[in-house]
């Protein structure tokens, strides 16, 4: 959530960062001239309501001296202005929770400013390549899709799955099974003992105004899944960003924690509302996945080194696998809501002789925090900050799955398996049809 101070003082800047998001100029600035509107409407009504605070404080003194002074006729006309007053304290609080409202559901929908060096463009054909790595190999004609592979290995089924649970899903057996196990287990090897990052099993089902500190709500609420719970509801995580960030919520971290850096392997749950027709083939946009997450809380002055050595954690990974990949820096108009700035690393795969994404590595700066009152002591200790927030996938575990399938073909159908994940798999060196 942006600092309403902040747009108050720098409205143009807000209706340029708007415009870079593919906003239109009249849409942004009718939006930001408004929110400025509102938030003097509530500043207006605020002062007034004090102001009568103060006169109804001072009545009360008053009512006092004239009972002590024996003018009853004043002491009344005292207490009748003080009933006024405190019927109108009364109603202008509620009416100070409504505009509170009305400014903070305002707030809620606005994204991120992205920062000065993010390319400005309209969608994924304007991000600008950051570096690649890995020489993309020459496409031999035998060359499959990795549903082409797996099905024929005999441990890919998508009728079985969609059976059980309808499209956009999968049953893995056997061979490919164990892989993907061993991939979340290596990438979970790699962060914790090389990278230092903590691991942690959370809750996959979380409360809305968890949802809402990682800005999934209010605006992509169409994209969750959620199941009652009690008089209320949780929601399916779409990622373990979701509970990790939260890990910090309305607390006061001390500087010297910092930087905070958590992982965790989880099931993922996304809806891919609004994805009809794309990637139906195969296990590249399902509704439930396994990821490894990474997530780090750092101080103001941190999170921009954080955001590079966070994309070279999630790089490394694909570097070990022995996947050629290519980072992106992705323009305004591609970029994640709540991000200031996105890497996205799009692994190669042969079967589609296309790169596709597998890791998207933000850095929020305090957007995140403002939703969730997460803080940190200044390091005098005097002052309270807000804390920058940054969230990157440490990779997509079916993702990598499939690279890996692709990558390792070999022309009899069989599938070898890269070197760092044999010791996961008993030493297993190639996955064949059985």
């Amino acid at each position: 959530m942006l600092d309403i101070k902040w747009i108050r003082d720098n409205p143009k800047a807000l209706v340029e960062a708007l415009v870079k998001r593919s906003w239109s100029a009249d849409e942004a600035q009718s939006t930001v001239g408004g929110l400025i509107a509102s938030d003097e409407a509530r500043r207006e009504h605020v002062t007034e309501l004090q102001t009568k605070q103060e006169r109804r404080n001072a009545a009360s003194k008053e009512i006092g001296n004239a009972m002590r002074s024996g003018d009853a006729a004043l002491a009344e006309t005292l207490k009748a202005e003080v009933g006024e007053i405190k019927v109108f304290i009364q109603n202008g609080e509620a009416r100070e929770r409504e505009l509170d409202k009305a400014l903070n559901d305002a707030l809620a929908v606005l994204p991120n400013v992205p920062f000065d060096d993010v390319p400005v463009g309209k969608d994924e054909h304007d991000n600008v390549v950051k570096h690649i790595v890995g020489k993309v190999p020459t496409r031999p004609n035998w060359v499959k899709e990795h549903f082409e592979i797996g099905e024929a290995l005999g441990m890919m089924d998508f009728e079985r799955a969609a059976k059980l649970s309808g499209s956009r899903f999968t049953v893995l057996k056997n061979g490919l099974a164990r892989m993907e196990r061993a991939l979340g287990q290596f990438m979970l090897d790699l962060h914790t003992t090389e990278h230092g990052y903590e691991e942690v099993i959370p809750p996959l089902m979380v409360k809305d105004n968890v949802l809402f500190g990682t800005n999934q709500l209010p605006k992509f609420e169409e994209d969750l899944f959620f199941t009652p719970h009690g008089e209320g509801r949780l929601g399916l995580i779409p990622t373990a960003e979701v509970p990790l960030t939260n890990l910090v919520r309305e607390e006061i971290t001390a500087h010297e924690k910092l930087p905070l850096r958590y992982t965790a392997l989880t099931p993922c749950f996304r809806s891919e509302a609004g994805s009809a027709g794309r990637d139906t083939r195969g296990m590249l946009r399902q509704h439930q996945f396994y990821k490894v997450e990474l997530v780090s809380i750092t101080d103001q002055e941190s999170s921009l080194a954080e955001h590079e050595r966070m994309t070279q954690c999630a790089e490394e990974v694909l570097k070990r696998l022995g996947l050629p990949f290519r980072t992106m820096t992705l323009c305004t108009g591609d970029m994640g809501f709540g991000a200031r700035k996105t890497y996205d690393i799009e692994v190669w795969l042969p079967g589609q002789n296309a790169y596709r994404e597998i890791s998207s590595c933000s850095v929020c700066g305090d957007f995140q925090a403002r939703r969730m009152d997460a803080r940190y002591k200044d390091k005098d200790g005097k002052g309270n900050r807000f804390v920058h927030t940054l969230n990157g996938s440490g990779t997509a575990v079916g993702r990598a799955l499939i690279a890996v399938i692709e990558n390792y073909q070999n022309e009899d159908g069989s599938v070898t398996i890269p070197e760092v994940l044999r010791p996961y798999m008993g030493g297993l060196e190639k996955i064949e049809a059985k």
